[in-house]
Formats: C-alpha cells, sequence, structure tokens
C-alpha cells in the first residue's frame, strides 16, 4: 500500500475511535420523566440519575413534562434524537397500559423506543380495615360467596382496578370495586368501616399498616416482596397466575446505537448490584429489579398480552 494510503487509512481509524468514544462526552444525559417533580417515578430517577452520572463522569439531568396521563412526557422522548443523550424513565402505563386506555396516542410504545433495562417494581397490596375480621384470601373468598356486597373493594387509582378486575377473571367470583381519587380519602373510608378492603399501593399503605388502621391480605406480585414482608402473595392462597405489579423502566428513542444502549444496561446493572441502591429503591417502595434489554422487551410484550383483553372486556377508560 502506498504510504499517502496507510496515513489516510490510519487518520480514518482515529477519527472512527474519536467520535465512538464521544459519548456520553459532548453533553449532558436528560433523563424525561412524564410525571410531576416529587412523585414516586421522579423520586427514584433521581436518586439513579445520581448515580448514573457517577458511572459515566457525565452530568444526567432530569426533565420532568408531566400531562395527558404522561404521555406528553413519552410522546417527547419518543420524538427525541436517537443519540443517546435522551432516555426515559417508563412505567407500566406510558409503555403498556395507555395505549389501551386512551383512544390514540402519538407514539408506539414498542417501536418507538429501545428498551435499556427494567428498573423496579412494586406490588399492589390487597388490606382489611381493622374492623374487619377478614384475614386471608379464604376468608374474602368465603364472605363474597355469602354475601356478595360484604367484600367491596376501594380502588383509588386504575391499578387497582386492574387488580380487581384480574381478580374477577382468575376466579370467576364478581368482586365490586368501589373508585376513589386518590388514597386519602378510600383510607379515610375503610378507617372509618363504611368499606372493608382497599387495594393501594405499599408505600400509601405503609404508615397505616405501621398504625394498625389496615392489615395486609395478600400482595399481587407473584413473589413475596420485601416492601411487604412476610405477607403471602395472592398467588400463594390458591390463584398460582395471578400476577400484578406496577413497574419504573429505562428506555431510549428507537434507533439509539446498540452500543450505548448495552452501555447504559451494564451501567445501570451495576448501580443496582449495589446495596446502598438497594436499600434506597426499597425505601422509595421500588423492588430492585435488573436484567437485559432484551428481557425487559419480553417483559413488556407479556404485560400488553395481559392487560389488553382485561382492559378491553372491562372497558376500562382514562380518567
Amino acid at each position: 500500500m502506498k504510504p499517502w494510503k496507510l496515513i489516510l487509512t490510519a487518520l480514518l481509524g482515529i477519527a472512527t475511535t474519536a467520535f465512538g468514544q464521544t459519548w456520553p462526552s459532548a453533553k449532558p444525559i436528560r433523563i424525561i420523566v412524564a410525571y410531576p417533580a416529587g412523585q414516586g417515578t421522579d423520586v427514584a430517577t433521581r436518586y439513579l440519575a445520581e448515580q448514573l452520572s457517577r458511572n459515566l463522569n457525565q452530568a444526567v439531568v432530569i426533565e420532568n413534562r408531566p400531562g395527558a396521563g404522561a404521555n406528553l412526557g413519552t410522546e417527547l422522548a419518543a420524538q427525541a434524537q436517537p443519540d443517546g443523550y435522551t432516555l426515559t424513565m417508563g412505567t407500566n402505563a406510558t409503555h403498556v397500559l395507555n395505549q389501551f386506555l386512551y383512544p390514540s396516542l402519538k407514539f408506539n410504545p414498542e417501536k418507538d423506543f429501545e428498551p435499556i433495562m427494567l428498573v423496579g417494581t412494586f406490588p399492589m397490596v390487597l388490606a382489611a380495615g381493622s374492623q374487619s375480621k377478614l384475614t386471608s384470601m379464604a376468608d374474602v373468598m368465603a364472605a363474597i360467596k355469602a354475601n356478595p356486597r360484604s367484600t367491596d373493594i376501594a380502588m383509588p387509582s386504575t391499578t387497582a382496578r386492574l387488580v380487581v378486575e384480574l381478580l374477577k377473571a382468575r376466579s370467576g367470583v364478581a368482586f365490586f370495586g368501589v373508585p376513589y381519587r386518590g388514597s386519602a380519602n378510600a383510607i379515610t373510608d375503610i378507617g372509618g368501616g363504611q368499606l372493608p378492603l382497599v387495594v393501594d399501593t405499599p408505600t400509601g399503605l405503609r404508615p397505616h399498616l405501621t398504625s394498625g388502621m389496615v392489615r395486609p391480605i395478600a400482595v399481587t406480585s407473584s413473589k413475596p416482596s420485601e416492601l411487604v414482608p412476610g405477607v403471602k402473595t395472592i398467588a400463594e392462597q390458591g390463584y398460582p397466575s395471578f400476577d400484578v405489579v406496577a413497574w419504573n423502566a429505562l428506555y431510549a428513542p428507537h434507533g439509539t446505537p446498540a452500543a450505548i444502549i448495552n452501555q447504559l444496561n451494564g451501567e445501570m446493572n451495576k448501580i443496582l448490584a449495589r446495596p446502598e441502591t438497594r436499600q434506597k429503591l426499597l425505601d422509595l417502595g421500588f423492588d430492585p429489579a435488573g436484567g437485559t434489554p432484551a428481557q425487559l422487551a419480553e417483559f413488556a410484550r407479556g404485560e400488553r398480552s395481559k392487560w389488553e383483553p382485561i382492559i378491553r372486556a372491562a372497558g376500562i377508560k382514562a380518567d
């Protein structure tokens, strides 16, 4: 090879290597959170962003873009440049449920994003008021068969309603759910004995479980949760296929280079492996997760397959 060709080849190699090494040194990484500041997803994302910033030696900033049931921020993330500098912390709402709850979305939660990693999950908790004698799923089923309205369930969220709908589908029993706009009013009525049962998050119920105002009957995940230690799952109490969790997962816009996706996945798995991170997420109300991009993609597909027919059959629409 002629000397000038050798020089040109070397220069091209240096340029290619330099370009490949620019991420993430060119500018800060932003993580779009489609929820208000201070909400659970936001708080957990801010903590993880601090850890990621240290690992990558680059600033990682949070951009809160709430609105339209979290669809606004998710749409913005889908439309961002796929260069590794924009990510989003997706949830079971943004990347599964909303496509069935809303008449139309301006993004496709599967095709418009590259999965990075499942970050954390949390179950819902079926709990009884202190005045109720119900202590197990067997008690609940016996009571509803004796008197269908004796086990009305307060539902302070869409996820709570999905738990009730899945209970109906898996048990064949006609549970009656009472919708509430938020946990506070639901807990007030449970504490006053107006309703015997509530489905809510571990974080929402934690102070009331501690005070004894409510007691846990079951968690909705397929496995026991460290968020509610010692409480059996619905699956363990006679419904082996029952599994409902809310979750957070990191995504990038579709087309983000695989090398960046894999690097982010590796760094996030390192972060979640730290004992202090695990404890912090538990304190914030999340069971730490982890895994590969492919595992997240498969998990989300399974969630869509599970929830679409239930939402369609129940006629659930976004509030």
